[in-house]
């Protein structure tokens, strides 16, 4: 959320942001609401001015006829505060609403940009391989080589439900375990977060648990929903609170199931493994001072790079364009894997995918979820909040299977692995 001030003092720039991020919010309502709360709050003011006013003339020395008109001024300033206190109420509300659709601030460089091929390519790491044969998608070499199961996924659970299997299980958790192991080296704090949030949560960190354009699975008549990330845990771990200024910044990663509701998600590069209502996925979160965020949102971006890198798969980094933000990103990094199965007439030898990225919040998260710290002028400030995806299993298995893929049909296991899965090929049954 942005300050309010902040909106008012700057109007003419938070539209232009609105419109760049494609988004629907109405700064206009903001301001008009926000001069309504002030107005209303000085109105509360001057009566309760008189009220005390009127309370200490009370204790004189009064004659009948001036206790009489000082009893009836009494309840007409009491009725007066009562309303005034209503109408406050109600405006604070409907501000609180419309603040809340308003977007964080991009930052200046950020590509102006309404789809993902409006980002920005940065750098490159590796070179595609150049296959000797036709590869294969990971969906074919999955269910050939007896991995992934979809079919039964879908007729248990429903479309974009599938089952791990065989070695896919070995290999997912070592991905897990490869991802935790470097974090824990760079002295993050682990957790396994739970799997349930409530709505406030959600909302707090930038989640719509309702409406067409939830992407969360809402759990009725509980006021929860299942998280589609532990960003949404993590971030909530501090709400409400004031953080030690000594402390920061606090590096913390989580292990969760990522549940996602991918409603209108179609289209021949969604399938398989790349987007599914459920998957595992370890995430990054840090609670750091303004001044700190910059730094370590990059910082956080090197560790992404670090873990592929580590895997052997070629990708690149993008800048991510303003349309694709969402609305509490100042800005975001996305990494996207080389993936020979993204095929088709226009990329024959593959495209890219997204496997991880990584946002700087800014004070967005921070001020719905009020979490401070005391600065060392005693005043209590807003912390900066940044996320950053370390694996998401899914994604990540599904580069490897493309990527490592050979002839006779089997998978090469990455050699950072092989220590933590026990095997260093998947063959063929």
């Amino acid at each position: 959320m942005l300050d309010y001030r902040f909106i008012k003092d700057n109007l003419a720039a938070v539209k232009q942001n609105i419109a760049a991020r494609c988004m629907t919010a109405d700064a206009d309502a903001v301001v008009s609401l926000y001069d309504s709360r002030t107005a209303l709050v000085t109105q509360l003011q001057e009566l309760q001015r008189q009220r005390n006013e009127t309370a200490a003339a009370m204790k004189q020395q009064l004659d009948t006829d001036e206790r009489t008109a000082l009893i009836a001024a009494g309840k007409t300033i009491k009725e007066s505060i009562t309303r005034v206190e209503k109408e406050l109420q109600t405006v604070e509300i409907k501000l609180d609403e419309a603040a809340r659709k308003i977007p964080n601030m991009a930052h200046p460089d950020a590509p102006v940009g309404k789809l993902d091929t409006d980002n920005r390519e940065i750098k490159r790491v590796g070179t595609p391989r150049q296959f000797s044969f036709p590869p294969r998608d990971h969906v074919s070499l999955g269910e050939a080589l007896d991995l992934i199961d979809f079919d039964r996924g879908t007729k248990v659970s429903g479309q974009k439900f599938y089952y791990l299997k065989n070695e896919a299980v070995f290999l997912e958790q070592a991905l897990i375990l490869y991802a935790l192991n470097i974090l824990r080296k760079k002295n993050f704090t682990p957790f396994i977060t739970p799997d349930i949030a409530k709505q406030d949560i959600l909302q707090g960190i930038g989640f719509q648990p309702r409406g067409a354009e939830s992407n969360v699975y809402t759990l009725e008549d509980e006021g929860t929903c299942l998280v589609a990330t532990a960003e949404i845990t993590l971030g909530g771990y501090h709400a409400g609170e004031i953080l030690d200024k000594a402390t920061l910044p606090l590096f913390y990663c989580g292990l969760s199931h990522c549940f996602r509701r991918e409603a209108g998600a179609a289209g021949h590069f969604s399938k398989g493994l790349y987007r599914v209502h459920q998957f595992d996925k370890v995430e990054m979160f840090v609670y750091c001072l303004p001044e700190d965020s910059a730094r370590i949102h990059n910082q956080l971006r090197e560790i992404e790079e670090e873990i592929f890198v580590g895997l052997g798969i070629p990708f690149r980094v993008v800048d991510t364009c303003t349309g694709d933000l969402g609305a509490p990103a100042y800005r975001k990094w996305d990494i996207e894997a080389w993936m020979p199965g993204r095929s088709d007439e226009a990329h024959p030898d593959g495209s890219w995918g997204e496997v991880t990225s990584t946002s700087n919040c800014t004070d967005y998260q921070a001020r719905r979820l009020n979490v401070k710290y005391k600065d060392d002028d005693g005043k209590n400030k807003y912390v900066h909040m940044l996320n950053g995806t370390a694996i998401a299993a899914g994604r990540a298995m599904l580069a490897i299977f493309e990527n490592y893929q050979n002839e006779d049909g089997s998978i090469t296991v990455p050699d950072v692995l092989v220590p933590l899965c026990g095997f260093e090929t998947i063959a063929p049954k």
